[in-house]
């Protein structure tokens, strides 16, 4: 068994529903939202005791519908360190991986960590992708240095834990002085796997993976086939190349034609430093709220729960983390929630859309489309 299917547990008896609702291991399951609505109580409870700033946000009543659950703006945590625990139980400070203005900061304790990537090795595992044989690594975050302590980098010395490690190559190579795109050691990382006949697994930003193969063909090279355990996981989003941005469907049959990886082994993510739980699409492409999450959008005017299919800012929930009160966050992503039966994989959870994120639509800021949403509205 992977060891991060392992046991893992709260810090406090106190947290007894969050354990159990942690303990499920299906990591689909939204069957019993009274145990969900017992560990939000519990997790509120844990962060007014602790935290004076959550301990003002909060009425100190118990939840009886999510929908009730008050929220911290991501942004908030762009300017302030607030915690739960005490500095000394912190055994991750992690900060966001934009590439302008202030960065988040998120701290993890040993519970929270644990727990995050628990969740992440039973989805993987739901999916078929942990593995005992050999694989090599393309990674296309900061290769890690002593000093960094993005998140992103952090999470790609992790996504190595599900299948051993034959070699590990990353595309934003460490120069001595900082990080920089290295695409023509990408093509021969990718070069030397196709020869090796192994699987490869490509994890990180969507835009380096897409110049990559936009360099192959410029150099004339021909398509690999890499082999067919091969896969390909994205996360981060764009970031600073959002004027190069494509579709995530051109995306994928960009990576299929070139390197030979089927369309349903390649699956984007989102997540974010300041609310840390997986959100993996399911074969079919789409982003599945998981067992131990809840997800609600907003309208952009009036804040109020919106049904499925409208758009609105996203709200994420999950009682899981003890370091900070990051329990209940709200992005500033615009989405659209849907129902399960809407997907058809199989996945009995709703499912979400990023409409304001790039990746998704070309030359869109968040702004831009909040403020049509408004005009809409009027």
């Amino acid at each position: 068994m992977n060891p991060h299917l392992g046991p893992a547990t709260v810090p406090d008896p106190s947290l007894s529903a969050v354990q159990a609702l942690c303990d499920i291991a299906a990591p689909y399951d939204h069957s019993d939202s009274h145990l969900f609505l017992e560990a939000m109580n519990e997790s509120n409870l844990w962060h007014a005791q602790r935290n004076e700033f959550f301990r003002s946000l909060w009425n100190g009543k118990p939840l009886k519908d999510i929908t009730e659950q008050p929220y911290v703006h991501a942004n908030f945590f762009k300017m302030h360190e607030v915690l739960s625990v005490p500095r000394d139980e912190v055994v991750v400070h992690a900060t966001s991986s934009g590439t302008t203005g202030q960065k988040s900061q998120m701290f993890w304790d040993a519970w929270t960590l644990r727990a995050g990537q628990r969740m992440v090795a039973r989805i993987y595992d739901h999916n078929g992708f942990i593995d005992s044989r050999p694989v090599h690594y393309l990674i296309n975050l900061n290769q890690p240095t002593p000093n960094v302590k993005l998140g992103s980098s952090f999470t790609g010395q992790f996504m190595t834990d599900f299948a051993p490690v034959e070699s590990v190559d990353y595309g934003l190579a460490h120069t001595g002085t900082g990080h920089e795109f290295d695409a023509f050691g990408s093509i021969r990382a990718l070069q030397r796997f196709a020869d090796s006949g192994r699987p490869v697994r490509i994890f990180g930003f969507p835009a380096f993976l897409s110049f990559t193969i936009d360099r192959m063909h410029a150099m004339g090279i021909e398509p690999l086939r890499l082999n067919e355990r091969s896969m390909v996981w994205f996360g981060g989003g764009w970031k600073g190349n959002a004027d190069k941005q494509i579709s995530k469907a051109e995306l994928r049959s960009k990576v299929s034609d070139m390197l030979g990886i089927p369309d349903e082994r390649i699956r984007d993510s989102y997540g974010s430093v300041e609310h840390s739980v997986p959100y993996v699409e399911c074969a079919h492409h789409n982003l599945h709220v998981p067992t131990w999450s809840r997800a609600i959008v907003r309208d952009v005017r009036t804040l109020e729960p919106l049904p499925y299919g409208e758009s609105g800012y996203i709200q994420f929930v999950s009682p899981y983390i003890t370091s900070a009160p990051a329990q209940s966050v709200l992005m500033g992503d615009l989405a659209a929630l849907h129902a399960p039966e809407e997907c058809g994989c199989g996945n009995e959870t709703p499912w979400f859309e990023i409409l304001g994120r790039a990746g998704v639509s070309r030359n869109r800021s968040c702004a831009i489309a909040a403020a049509e949403l408004l005009k809409g509205k009027a």
